[in-house]
């Protein structure tokens, strides 16, 4: 049982909302840093970051590992907070605990964003981040026709919960667990369903400069 606590009449309006990007994976399926292929003249790293930044979120954590000084290069002077996952080999868990740990007491509700969605949007954020200080949801997620996207947003009150997910997975066992109190956000441009894992996900992409 899920129990999100009481809170003041401001923090019901505006519970601080913060972001976990993961960027520490080996890109092994890639056969090179996939964090740092290059989206609309850029390092795929840094456009999501600049999104996630620019959506005025309280505190943007990103979490790095392999390649680790190549992504922080990469990051260059925009205002997130890095942390190293030394056991970033253990899988995408490993790094969802690190960025949670990094996550300052007052902030209320995490985004989950993985650092290989080059087609991801302010715009996005902010509907997300909007309906989880509307509704109070434990979950909030992207769909497109029916199929659930990325990012996903998770209240406080189930950070426990990731912090014991194990293996290469993130929140997916807790969207199921879940799944009669997630607010769905349905939403018009399937890029919440695109990630980059493999060559061919880069060869065809087509994402605009923004």
């Amino acid at each position: 049982m899920i129990e999100l606590g009481i809170v003041d009449t401001e923090q019901r309006v505006r519970p601080p909302v913060g972001a976990i990007i993961l960027a520490a994976g080996g890109s092994s399926r890639m056969g090179e840093p996939k964090q740092l292929l290059t989206i609309a003249g850029q390092p795929m790293v840094r456009r999501v970051a600049e999104v996630v930044c620019s959506a005025g979120l309280n505190q943007v954590v990103v979490v790095v590992g392999a390649h680790a000084n190549a992504v922080e290069e990469a990051l260059g002077s925009l205002a997130v907070q890095t942390v190293h996952n030394r056991a970033w080999a253990e899988g995408m868990s490993s790094s969802l605990r690190t960025g949670l740990d990094a996550l300052q007491q007052d902030i209320q509700a995490a985004l989950i964003v993985l650092a290989d969605q080059p087609g991801l949007t302010a715009g996005l954020v902010q509907e997300l981040v909007l309906r989880y200080q509307a509704t109070r949801a434990p979950i909030v997620a992207p769909f497109y026709q029916g199929r659930r996207g990325n990012p996903v947003l998770f209240d406080r009150a189930l950070f426990a919960d990731l912090q014991r997910v194990e293996g290469d997975q993130g929140g997916r066992g807790l969207l199921d667990r879940y799944q009669d109190r997630l607010q769905r956000v349905e939403v018009e441009d399937p890029a919440v369903l695109l990630d980059v894992d493999t060559r061919q996900d880069y060869r065809t992409l087509d994402i605009e400069e923004t």
